[in-house]
């Protein structure tokens, strides 16, 4: 079947259907229309408001980063009397009608737990959201976790439909330039709002694309998509359609649009997808959970001005207090693969250890001085990334503390084995008795929980749920002697 299939989209662009084998060409139509009926019902339009103005109806939401709750025109629309100018607007507010014109939209595909998967810039700053399916289903959505730096996010639906089906996922790791895939977004367009989605074909035109850095090493780390992560396609598909599905010929998931990647890069609007690869697989999975994106950080610099012709990457800087160091990597050993995939040079590195996430352990093929192979084995730490994140679900607070890995705090010394105190709750138990501590330094590293060694914050939380009386910390000062800061809190 696949035989016939290659050789009836080779016919399509070869030559025209009137000299092409009739049977050729319809098993690659039934098979083409077989994707698109099987993916259509998880295609989803989905429509944002930005404005403030739900302020005036009470439906301005004022909780948590995300949770962004619905609107009820019908709530509204008696309180005005006949004033056809607050009617307009509510009408305008109202995302759930087909009638007036989203002032932004996008696309997104349903993904298991009935959850809507699309890309972050499409619903960022969003002040209201709708999801429309198509059969004229839908429902307001609040945004359950988005990740700035993989532009992905996750939707739960307020009031989700009971037949919503999951789309296929597949591996976008294993695509390879000239694979066939097929194209299915959801943009909103006048005169076309019954919510059926929009087909094309095309072929994967190369992989691992990147957003141009303009040469600026700071905004390359802002975003994975600097480091080479996009599939480039020749898929025909415009403004609207960033969060849409790229299929294989087998139905399965394997990338999600974004025309933002495209337009950004100069190239046609919606040339550009996500890969479902394992790496962003394995953010997804986090989004789900609605949980923060923690990356993987193992704490060396890296020699981009003299790369290694055959691959790999230079180290030229071994941090202190870090996985690198801690693991015994050195400067001038060449890391040439991490978890047995070949690295070819910095953002291989930077892209691999980031999706490995926080708190797993990668194993490193290193060359070293001799050119002797070796393998070290480190515990990632979490990378410091700044940028835009929502998650509805973050860790319960231990008598008003919140803590993070200790490599995010950025200072010009080594970070002590611990975690970083990086909330106290006004008006907790912590903030309470040691205000003054707390205010006198701003950073603070917690090495034990009644007596036992914690280095990341699952072993904190782990810990601190095992004591059944008084809880003791012993915390320390980041500066160049955290012993001669070291105290003990007792809580609470």
């Amino acid at each position: 079947m696949m035989r016939l299939l290659i050789a009836g989209m080779c016919f399509l662009s070869a030559v025209s259907p009137a000299t092409a084998e009739p049977k050729e060409l319809q098993a690659l139509q039934d098979a083409v229309r077989k994707v698109i009926d099987d993916a259509e019902p998880s295609i989803a339009c989905i429509l944002v408001s930005r404005s403030e103005r739900y302020r005036e109806f009470g439906a301005f939401s004022t909780g948590p980063a995300g949770k962004l709750g619905g609107f009820d025109s019908r709530m509204h629309a008696g309180l005005f009397g006949g004033d056809p100018t607050r009617k307009e607007l509510i009408r305008r507010l109202d995302l759930s009608s087909p009638d007036p014109i989203p002032e932004s939209y996008g696309s997104g595909v349903v993904i298991e737990g009935g959850q809507i998967l699309t890309h972050f810039h499409v619903v960022q700053n969003a002040t209201k959201i709708f999801v429309r399916l198509p059969g004229k289903k839908g429902s307001y959505a609040d945004i359950y976790a988005a990740d700035g730096r993989s532009d992905l996010a996750v939707l739960k639906l307020i009031a989700p439909p009971a037949d919503l089906k999951p789309i296929r996922m597949g591996d976008g790791g294993k695509v390879r330039k000239g694979d066939f895939v097929v194209g299915i977004a959801n943009p909103f367009a006048a005169g076309f709002r019954d919510g059926s989605p929009t087909a094309s074909h095309g072929i994967v035109g190369n992989l691992r694309r990147r957003l141009p850095s303009e040469g600026v090493e700071n905004d390359r780390t802002r975003s994975l998509h600097y480091l080479g992560t996009l599939m480039q396609t020749d898929l025909r598909l415009n403004l609207g359609c960033s969060g849409g599905a790229v299929l294989t010929l087998d139905g399965e998931l394997i990338g999600l649009t974004s025309s933002t990647a495209a337009i950004v890069g100069g190239e046609t609007p919606g040339g550009f997808a996500v890969p479902m690869s394992i790496g962003m697989k394995r953010i997804i999975d986090v989004l789900r959970r609605g949980e923060e994106v923690e990356y993987g950080l193992v704490g060396v610099g890296v020699d981009t001005i003299n790369p290694v012709n055959r691959g790999g990457a230079v180290i030229d800087l071994v941090s202190d207090g870090t996985p690198a160091k801690r693991a015994g990597l050195q400067v001038g050993e060449i890391i040439t693969a991490i978890d047995d995939i070949p690295i070819r040079d910095y953002d291989d590195l930077s892209l691999h250890v980031g999706t490995a996430l926080a708190g797993s352990e990668v194993t490193f093929t290193v060359q070293t001085f001799g050119g002797r192979m070796r393998k070290v084995t480190a515990k990632l730490a979490k990378y410091n990334y700044s940028g835009p994140s929502i998650a509805a679900n973050r860790p319960p607070s231990v008598h008003g503390l919140r803590v993070d890995y200790g490599s995010i705090v950025t200072a010009d010394v080594p970070i002590p084995e611990g975690v970083y105190i990086r909330d106290v709750e006004r008006g907790s138990a912590a903030e309470k008795k040691y205000k003054d501590v707390f205010e006198r330094a701003r950073w603070w590293i917690v090495t034990n929980v009644n007596g036992k060694a914690v280095s990341a914050p699952a072993d904190f939380y782990r810990e601190a749920a095992a004591v059944k009386g008084p809880l003791e910390l012993r915390i320390v000062e980041v500066v160049r002697n955290p012993e001669a800061t070291a105290r003990t809190l007792t809580l609470p």
